[in-house]
């Protein structure tokens, strides 16, 4: 009776099997987020009281404890997102993967998407320095690699270097570490939570943190250039890509080969394409960052991938 003020408040409920039959005949009204919490996983009742509280799942004390407190920490994040991974692969070393994520991010931030920049690619020389920004204080991969289990969102965004809505995860300089794919699966998942978009920059070597990514990524942009040295490294990278993910499409660097023949010998659809850009390197190595607006090359492929590869 005490609790029934609260009952439709609290955005979850765990209910111990003790307290099963007397909250039942409360007669609290129906709702999700209900748990039948037990020690007794034998207890040929539990199956009464599940129905009799409304709930929808079991937990079974102590081997089910992470799974209880994972449950606890998901209802206590503030304002839940359900953001969406794109992740960017280069089809050959220098084909434009790094600026193409990274212009995504800051078009999308530039939107008032809440978007974290993913940096997973140990041997990249880190995102934080083509933005500009890496001297910025915050969390990088050297502080997380350590983690298991869940990460707070909240959490995340308050530790990781931030400009606007877009935060970004990248490397220590020095010596790198590899990402273990469980680090790299909890920063996702807070991420998923937390943010409104996720894009990840992807190594061409597939590690198992990358491969973590990309079996999580909504589409995954693979840049190549419309060569032939180009397209045959794009089929190698594709080749092993595909073993881990469905939705790829191809975003085009300018080369010999027309678009129409670039992208039908990768045998996959084409996304866009990323025009040569004469003063952009120019201007990511004095630390500026590149024009986005509606009305440039780039700012206009950004958003036009955005809204083709968003929910709407």
């Amino acid at each position: 009776a005490h609790a029934r003020p609260y009952w439709n408040l609290a955005p979850l409920i765990a209910v111990g099997a003790d307290q099963a039959d007397a909250v039942a005949a409360a007669s609290p009204p129906a709702r999700d987020q209900i748990l039948l919490v037990t020690r007794d996983p034998d207890d040929p009742d539990t199956w009464r009281k599940c129905v009799a509280v409304g709930a929808q799942s079991v937990v079974v004390l102590p081997n089910d404890e992470r799974h209880l407190v994972e449950r606890l920490a998901d209802a206590m994040e503030p304002d839940p997102r359900s953001g969406a991974l794109i992740g960017v692969l280069g089809g050959r070393g220098g084909a434009g993967a790094s600026v193409l994520s990274a212009c995504l991010a800051l078009r999308a931030s530039g939107d008032q998407l809440r978007t974290l920049l993913v940096d997973a690619d140990p041997l990249g020389g880190g995102i934080d320095a083509l933005l500009g920004h890496e001297e910025a204080p915050g969390a990088r991969w050297g502080d997380l690699v350590a983690r298991e289990g869940r990460i707070s969102s909240s959490a995340l965004q308050a530790a990781l270097p931030s400009f606007g809505d877009l935060a970004v995860l990248s490397f220590h300089r020095g010596e790198v570490a590899a990402i273990p794919a469980q680090a790299m699966r909890s920063v996702l998942e807070a991420g998923r939570r937390g943010f409104d978009l996720i894009v990840a920059d992807l190594p061409r070597h597939l590690d198992p943190a990358a491969i973590e990514a990309l079996t999580r990524a909504r589409t995954t942009l693979l840049v190549a250039t419309a060569d032939v040295r180009g397209l045959l490294s794009a089929a190698q990278v594709l080749g092993e890509a595909r073993k881990h993910t469905s939705d790829l499409r191809a975003v085009l660097r300018p080369g010999v080969l027309d678009d129409g023949t670039a992208t039908g010998s990768l045998g996959i659809p084409a996304a866009g394409s990323l025009p040569d850009q004469p003063r952009l390197t120019t201007t990511l190595n004095r630390g500026e960052l590149p024009r986005l607006g509606p009305r440039t090359v780039l700012g206009a492929l950004c958003s036009s991938l955005l809204r083709d590869l968003l929910p709407a």
